[in-house]
């Protein structure tokens, strides 16, 4: 797909690069003539057709690089291109004008070729043609899906009442230790000691 839409670009290049240098070629002969014919020195008989067809083509390159970029045409660039192409035209319609209508339309016509292809270059280069569904990337298969599972929570077993646990062991022997306490029931020692203080406190 890329390189068919390089080749068409470049063939288009090419064609509007031909019309181009066959209008330039002509309008150059007009306007010499033109020149001469009315009184022009001959450096500036042949100036004048390059001075004119050379803003024709400064204005459309700089309106071409400005579609290629996506934006609007310099004002300047637009309105020096209708000047000389108004001026290009005319010239070519003024030269052809002795012979009749016909004469000036066909003097004409070279001018007119070459800002419609300019034209044209211009609008292929700034809309671009949507992209199909099968140009475009194929996105690539999604992983799947790694997240854990939401942890489920944890039904923690109901311990016994340690302090009826302490409590027990010092009924069946109050001469136990606290260490001792602690090793048998399995309850720490701070908590041993919290029990005795309670009952200490509440046999007091």
């Amino acid at each position: 797909m890329t390189a068919d839409k390089d080749r068409y670009r470049t063939l288009t290049t090419a064609a509007v690069l031909l019309v181009a240098a066959i209008a330039a070629a002509i309008s150059f002969v007009h306007i010499e003539s033109l020149a001469v014919r009315y009184g022009q020195p001959l450096l500036a008989a042949y100036l004048l057709p390059v001075s004119i067809d050379g803003t024709v083509a400064v204005s459309s390159l700089a309106m071409l690089r400005a579609a290629r970029l996506n934006l609007s045409a310099p004002w300047l660039a637009r309105t020096m291109l209708l000047l000389a192409v108004a001026a290009t035209l005319a010239s070519n319609l003024a030269y052809g004008l002795p012979h009749g209508v016909p004469g000036a339309l066909l003097s004409g016509w070279p001018a007119v070729a070459f800002v419609g292809s300019a034209e044209v270059a211009i609008s292929m280069s700034r809309k671009r043609s949507p992209r199909t569904a099968h140009d475009r990337p194929a996105k690539a298969d999604s992983p799947p899906d790694t997240k854990r599972p939401p942890k489920r929570p944890r039904t923690r077993t109901a311990r016994p009442d340690s302090e009826a646990v302490v409590r027990e062991a010092l009924t069946a022997d109050p001469a136990m230790s606290t260490g001792q306490i602690a090793a048998m029931t399995g309850v720490s020692d701070r908590t041993v000691r919290r029990v005795k203080a309670r009952l200490n406190g509440a046999a007091a």
